[in-house]
């Protein structure tokens, strides 16, 4: 998908920890900053149905944030055991990018502090160095505060 769009982006493995799936974790294994790793969050809210967040590693989702930027009332995140049924990704694994279905998608609006971020590449052990530019593009997605 990302190729036949031309986007600019790389493949990069790392050691995944399956204790640990966190996104400091991905940080670490890379040798990145921690604000340059976005993980991927899946929500539902009261109006919208499914939505997706993508915000920077360490951080906390704001739900409040979250729900007034995808024009909810609410929202929370989905059960774990939602994730695989509801977008073809494992937990540590779920990319904002090849989901199912397409969901509306909001990306911490720090993205664009950088020239690229690095985001689930769809397997654990395995994240997209992306251009914020690219991702916002792919996955129709638009930036926000989040958190």
């Amino acid at each position: 998908m990302l190729d036949k769009a031309k986007a600019h982006f790389r493949l990069i493995p790392y050691e995944a920890d399956e204790s640990d799936l966190s996104a400091v974790h991905v940080a670490e294994q890379l040798g990145q900053p921690v604000e340059q790793v976005f993980k991927t969050l899946v929500l539902r809210g009261n109006q919208s149905g499914y939505f997706v967040c993508i915000i920077p590693g360490a951080d906390e989702l704001d739900l409040k944030k979250a729900a007034k930027i995808s024009g909810n009332k609410n929202c929370d995140l989905i059960p774990m055991k939602d994730l695989l049924p509801v977008t073809g990704y494992i937990r540590g694994a779920c990319s904002p990018v090849g989901m199912k279905k397409r969901f509306p998608t909001y990306i911490h609006e720090t993205c664009l502090d950088f020239e690229f971020i690095f985001v689930s590449a769809g397997q654990r052990g395995l994240q997209l160095q992306i251009s914020p530019q690219d991702l916002l593009r792919e996955a129709k997605a638009e930036t926000g505060i989040l958190v």
